[in-house]
């Protein structure tokens, strides 16, 4: 079903000054009309009492159509049933007064935080008795986000990981997502936790070796944490294909948490010091031996001294305990030879 734009005047106040002008007079009609009767003309009180009574106890019916709509809101109408179109832009309206609006996630909440929550507005009476308000049937045009609760999901390496997206989002098709789903809200939030499980199983958590992301057939360096953009991507496009038929653009889809889940975080942790200490300790045994080497040929470039091949060997231990250990060395003198 397409959208249909309902193109009608604004013509709500005119409407609005019109029927409260006619209940006045019909006000009027039956006060003069009882006059008339309490007079003893009944020839001629009855026909404006009738008529006013009549005129007040049907006069108030246009005011059932009169709508108001504020700034990128929409109205979507049906007439016993039969979709006649949609009202756009802020403005006071008048339509037909037997017209209801339709909007089935009236009364669905998508929390910036959270899954989908169904509010119930309720109020209560002077008797104290609950009484529940009919829920405003206006659809929003407006981009609003969506933020479901983080899903723990096993990456391509069997890993579980815990990520959250924040998806946002527009109508641009009242119609479709009226009446093509049953409710566009939770349809909007159940696909994208469908389609950021089916995206997450494609992607490793970290860079690993022989991982095709791409599905051209060649290891590549995708991975969820080191690719977050073309992973929220394709995050977007596949959400985009599932709700184009309840008529919702998808505006960007951005991760806003990623970790390894709780099991396996302190192992992971684990994995990465030790990664790093190793990376650290092939920096520091690199450069202690450029230093070494350094040191050799400054002193046989200057000549003053000469060293034998065991005594370089004692030199360049010497050097590498210093620069390479943990800790401060702690030197020893050596008051003899080393013979």
């Amino acid at each position: 079903m397409n959208e249909k734009i309902f193109k009608t005047k604004k013509n709500g106040m005119k409407v609005l000054v019109l029927t409260l002008f006619g209940l006045a007079i019909a006000i009027g009609l039956v006060v003069f009309g009882g006059l008339k009767m309490d007079a003893g003309n009944y020839y001629l009180g009855v026909p404006f009492f009738a008529v006013g009574l009549v005129w007040l106890c049907l006069g108030w019916i246009p005011l059932l159509g009169l709508k108001i709509l504020k700034p990128q809101e929409a109205l979507v109408l049906t007439l016993f049933g039969k979709y006649i179109g949609t009202i756009k832009g802020e403005g006071f309206y008048a339509v037909n007064p037997f017209c209801s609006a339709v909007n089935p996630a009236a009364n669905t909440k998508l929390n910036q935080s959270g899954d989908v929550n169904t509010v119930e507005k309720t109020t209560v009476n002077a008797n104290g008795v609950p009484v529940v308000v009919p829920a405003d049937k206006r659809i929003s045009l407006k981009i609003m986000t969506l933020n479901n609760n983080r899903q723990k999901i096993n990456d391509c390496l069997g890993n579980p990981v815990e990520i959250g997206i924040a998806v946002t989002w527009r109508i641009v098709d009242t119609a479709k997502a009226v009446f093509n789903v049953d409710n566009y809200k939770e349809f909007l939030s159940l696909q994208c936790d469908s389609s950021l499980r089916n995206i997450v199983r494609l992607y490793p958590y970290d860079v690993a070796p022989g991982i095709d992301t791409t599905g051209d057939g060649l290891a590549d360096d995708g991975s969820l944490r080191g690719s977050s953009e073309i992973v929220a991507g394709h995050i977007k496009d596949e959400i985009q294909e599932r709700v184009n038929q309840a008529g919702i653009e998808i505006v960007e889809a951005r991760i806003t948490y990623l970790a390894y889940a709780t099991e396996i975080a302190a192992v992971m942790l684990q994995r990465q010091q030790a990664s790093a200490i190793i990376d650290a300790r092939k920096m520091i045994v690199d450069g202690a031996v450029g230093m070494v080497e350094m040191a050799l040929e400054r002193i046989e470039q200057n000549g003053s001294i000469h060293l034998d091949e065991e005594r370089k060997a004692a030199m360049v231990s010497n050097l590498l305990v210093v620069l390479c250990g943990n800790k401060d060395a702690q030197p020893i003198v050596n008051s003899g030879s080393l013979y």
